[in-house]
């Protein structure tokens, strides 16, 4: 099933996964390209995995027809040209002022690649630019981001019981997990173009706090109280491009939980323009597969 694959662990060093019956069908149909880029290690052991994390979704997504996906581990690539032929790009890093599609002058160079119809997903705190420095560009390319001090994130357990009718949420059951969950994120005016994902109703009490950091709690976030928030959400831009914005991901195990998994791998290949299967994209993850290739931030548990 794999035609080819290199496996470095330095900086900039790329897997790339491409399957059987892409290939096959390479003469009729070129793949779709998804791009997946990984933060520096950050956290405890289990936590923030972005390295794991992308690998193993990657993995997930072995054997996916018409797809190739180009795995980018600990950071943004120094050779980042496998970007000029991406269909869509997947960043699962940390954020605010690091955020490695913000640093060194990259709003610009992203900027160029989603004019161009280039798809973009965000995961968990990449969600997070500076409202002065990607907060604009972030409402644009992906319909809205974590913005300091008016968005929150505490540790918690939404309830996800409905979904719309959207090619992300096939195959799709109620589910609900804990995990750091932001939320109060700041949209586009009006929701403009964005279709809520995963959408739960927090309690009064996450909403008093405390938060994960700064404690909280946030007046603005108390005082609304009793209102839905949106977790997850996907946007269709003018340029063409799509995006997808994902909160959670903190703790690295909740990827053995299928329907934490599979919205996340439907909305990977709605991203890429690729049909969504009626039941959704189908995975399994073993539990020897969640252990695996967690970076070197001390003991695991």
């Amino acid at each position: 099933m794999i035609l080819s694959r290199r496996e470095l662990l330095t900086t900039g060093a790329a897997l790339t996964l491409t399957t059987g019956r892409a290939a096959a069908a390479g003469a009729t149909q070129k793949p779709k390209k998804l791009v997946l880029i990984a933060g520096t290690p950050s956290h405890g052991p289990g936590d923030h995995e972005f390295n794991a994390g992308i690998r193993l979704l990657a993995q997930c997504l072995r054997g996916f027809p018409n797809l190739e996906t180009v795995v980018f581990l600990n950071g943004y690539p120094k050779d980042d040209s496998a970007l000029d032929t991406a269909d869509a790009i997947v960043c699962y890093a940390d954020g605010g002022n690091g955020h490695p599609l913000i640093r060194n002058q990259r709003l610009e160079r992203i900027g160029k690649l989603m004019a161009q119809g280039v798809g973009l997903m965000c995961l968990h705190y990449a969600v997070e630019v500076p409202k002065d420095m990607g907060g604009p560009q972030f409402q644009d390319w992906i319909g809205g981001y974590y913005e300091h001090a008016y968005s929150v994130n505490p540790l918690w357990t939404p309830e996800f019981k409905n979904f719309p009718q959207h090619p992300v949420c096939r195959g799709v059951q109620p589910f609900s997990i804990r995990d750091e969950w932001y939320f109060n994120i700041r949209f586009r005016d009006k929701m403009k173009g964005i279709t809520p994902i995963l959408v739960a109703k927090p309690s009064d009490a996450v909403r008093d706090g405390p938060y994960v950091y700064p404690r909280g709690p946030y007046q603005h976030i108390q005082q609304a109280k009793g209102r839905d928030e949106v977790m997850m959400w996907v946007v269709e831009r003018d340029d063409g491009g799509r995006g997808c914005g994902f909160t959670g991901g903190h703790t690295h195990r909740n990827w053995k939980d299928d329907n934490f998994r599979k919205v996340v791998l439907n909305a990977m290949v709605w991203l890429c323009r690729l049909d969504v299967p009626a039941q959704g994209v189908s995975s399994s993850v073993s539990e020897e597969e969640i252990r695996a290739n967690w970076d070197d931030k001390g003991k695991k548990k």
